[in-house]
């Protein structure tokens, strides 16, 4: 049973007469818990409605098209509070987060329902077996899910919880249930790599071709590790080592299935000082959200539709006077964006680019990613340069694009740097923005 908060004006829903703070008890005779099973129950176009109002129960019915909405909201997203981790990883990122943030950056979920309806990576250690059967039941596919190594005593040991032994079973069970599979290592130096990522990809290639596809990517390590279990960061000798060995697999995967089915990530390519594959390498860019490929899909995406604005002549009347744009990123992607904005600059040569790393202090400089760029290391780098106009990547932003993890917020930056501070979302996102600045579009 959940709380109706609200009702959509002029919805079905609406227009039989529910009303805020009527209780939806179930549908079509089915109990709703929560958000997986109000959306899978409510897919019927003809569905009755059994609610309570002050206690008093009675029941509705509503036709509609078979996918259609039909109005309510609730008080969270879920229809329930987000299902808590149980880990204790030792890779944990958020045991790495200084003291004195917002209470909401310490909060660490496991939820499978997230992983269905927001692409969360889940452990599946708090998911019972009824549980996964309610997912095969209902089709809820893809699942994503944090394996990090098939050797169990090892995964107890990296995840801090007795019933991590259990993956092989559950991935089993979603196997056979027809639903895809995404994967993601979560590489510690010394740990989880090197022969024991090897039996985890051979253990993992049993489930194809329910397993679509297997992400390797580094252990983010901040220098707020107290306490906590030594991990080494990756040099290039190890990163190199890595690539090796996911690539190795890859191939074999190509040649028995068709797809290389495991990819590194890009910070491992960097580390080790290597160039990112090119495009056909990412087939369909499956793990972008893992930072697989995402630097040579970002590249590709700006040069493609970079060619495609000057052919459609989406460019004209330059304007005489150059426009000098100062983008910020992490110290990992410097080259990288030196070499995209300089593509732009080549083709638009009235505009100058200043590409600026970022260097964190704020959770230190071995995290070198853009997505963890806090607001005052940002100030601190940009307030000496005087820029004109910032760019900015969107991931160093909460999903409200409001605050950085350090809790200053974008219009902190903006006032103290007396400039537009746009934040820029992908590779075509920074040829928008420059077209909104030059002709107000």
């Amino acid at each position: 049973m959940v709380t109706i908060s609200e009702v959509d004006k002029n919805s079905p829903a609406d227009k039989v007469g529910i009303q805020a703070g009527d209780v939806l008890c179930a549908i079509n005779s089915h109990p709703i818990g929560d958000i997986l099973d109000y959306r899978f129950f409510l897919t019927e176009r003809e569905i009755t409605l059994d609610l309570k109002r002050g206690g008093v129960p009675f029941s509705l019915s509503i036709r509609k098209g078979q996918y259609d909405d039909i109005g309510l909201n609730f008080e969270t997203f879920l229809m329930d509070q987000k299902r808590r981790c149980s880990n204790r990883c030792i890779f944990c990122f958020i045991d790495q987060n200084p003291k004195g943030m917002r209470k909401t950056v310490y909060f660490k979920d496991d939820d499978t329902r997230l992983s269905f309806l927001m692409g969360n990576y889940v452990t599946l250690t708090n998911v019972s077996e009824k549980e996964l059967c309610r997912i095969v039941s209902m089709r809820l596919s893809p699942v994503n899910v944090s394996v990090h190594t098939t050797n169990l005593p090892l995964r107890i040991k990296m995840l801090g919880n007795p019933k991590a032994d259990r993956i092989l079973d559950q991935l089993r069970i979603l196997s056979e249930g027809k639903i895809d599979i995404n994967c993601q290592i979560v590489s510690c130096r010394g740990i989880n790599d090197g022969e024991e990522l090897k039996k985890t990809l051979r253990d993992l290639e049993r489930f194809y071709p329910a397993l679509q596809s297997i992400a390797v990517v580094p252990a983010g390590l901040t220098q707020h590790r107290e306490g906590l279990t030594k991990i080494e960061p990756y040099d290039r000798k190890s990163a190199l080592e890595l690539i090796q060995t996911v690539e190795k697999f890859a191939e074999e995967f190509k040649e028995r299935y068709g797809t290389r089915l495991v990819w590194a990530a890009d910070e491992f390519y960097l580390a080790a000082g290597l160039a990112i594959p090119e495009d056909e390498f990412y087939e369909e860019f499956s793990q972008l959200d893992n930072g697989v490929g995402l630097l040579r899909n970002s590249e590709t995406e700006i040069s493609e539709e970079l060619e495609w604005r000057l052919r459609e002549g989406g460019w004209k009347d330059f304007p005489a006077i150059p426009r000098e744009i100062t983008v910020a990123t992490g110290v990992a992607a410097e080259k990288f964006m030196n070499r995209i904005c300089q593509s732009i600059s080549e083709a638009l040569p009235f505009l100058r680019f200043r590409v600026v790393p970022v260097v964190n202090r704020f959770f230190g400089e071995s995290v070198t990613v853009a997505g963890l760029i806090c607001g005052g290391d940002l100030l601190e780098t940009l307030r000496p340069l005087s820029p004109k106009t910032v760019f900015i990547p969107a991931v160093a932003l909460r999903h409200e694009r409001d605050r950085f993890l350090d809790d200053v917020t974008l219009e902190d930056v903006r006032s103290a740097l007396g400039c537009p501070v746009i934040p820029i979302e992908n590779g075509a996102d920074i040829l928008d923005q420059v077209e909104s600045l030059l002709y107000g579009r």
